[in-house]
């Protein structure tokens, strides 16, 4: 029996230049998300866009040798398939504790780079590139502006500087439930201090309450554990 491989075919190098165009997007996308110290970052998020393209390409391509009369194929069952995977890897980087939910936007940006790779398979370059260029716009330019708009009752965004391995996150999270106020984390980065004990600096929004936020500051920078608390700038990570 001879072994009846084709090693290259007509569609070979577009199949490699798109996948190599899902490797390049999704690495950009992953340099984001690595930058900004998620537990999804460029690894996670370069693989998933090259598989997402592989699968496609597979599916748009791999089958040809099987085409015929009594053969119906249908290249969008894989492409659904990819949809449903990618939903589950992306439930894996959310977290909730104590009422509060972080990695959604991680998790999105899973899923836009599954998308990014499907359109390189697909065969629609442009699209991948919008797509890529559309999520650096929603991180970078729509993450300022959200810092912007009002929001409603009396919510404020706080940086909140504490010592780690303390449970003092947890404290102010409890001293901030018991005045009212609703929490939600959007953020975290260790500070470059030098000491035995590192400072986190963690982003928290508090919405509405029961009192002010200067009652809310001063009863925060009395929890053990933290350094100080101060307002959000547009340069603190969301």
């Amino acid at each position: 029996m001879l072994l009846q491989i084709e090693w290259i075919n007509a569609s070979t190098l577009t199949e490699v230049v798109l996948l190599a165009l899902a490797f390049l997007l999704s690495s950009v996308v992953g340099i984001e998300r690595h930058r900004q110290v998620k537990s999804a970052g460029l690894r996670t998020h370069t693989l998933v866009g090259v598989g997402s393209a592989i699968f496609t390409l597979v599916s748009a391509y791999g089958f040809s040798m099987v085409d015929g009369a009594n053969v119906t194929l249908d290249p969008s069952r894989i492409a659904a398939q990819i949809v449903s995977g990618i939903g589950f890897l992306g439930a894996g980087v959310i977290f909730v504790r104590q009422n509060i939910v972080s990695g959604l936007t991680t998790a999105a940006s899973v899923w836009v780079v599954a998308a990014i790779g499907m359109a390189c398979g697909a065969g629609m370059p442009i699209l991948a590139v919008a797509g890529t260029a559309l999520h650096l716009v929603t991180v970078t330019v729509l993450s300022r502006l959200a810092r912007r708009v009002p929001i409603a009752g009396r919510g404020r965004d706080l940086v909140v500087y504490y010592k780690d391995g303390r449970g003092a996150l947890r404290s102010v999270l409890e001293r901030a439930s018991e005045m009212g106020f609703e929490v939600a984390l959007t953020g975290t980065h260790r500070e470059e201090s030098g000491r035995s004990t590192p400072i986190v600096a963690a982003s928290l929004r508090f919405n509405r309450g029961k009192t002010s936020i200067d009652n809310l500051v001063e009863a925060l920078t009395e929890v053990k554990g933290v350094q100080k608390v101060e307002a959000a700038t547009e340069g603190d990570a969301v």
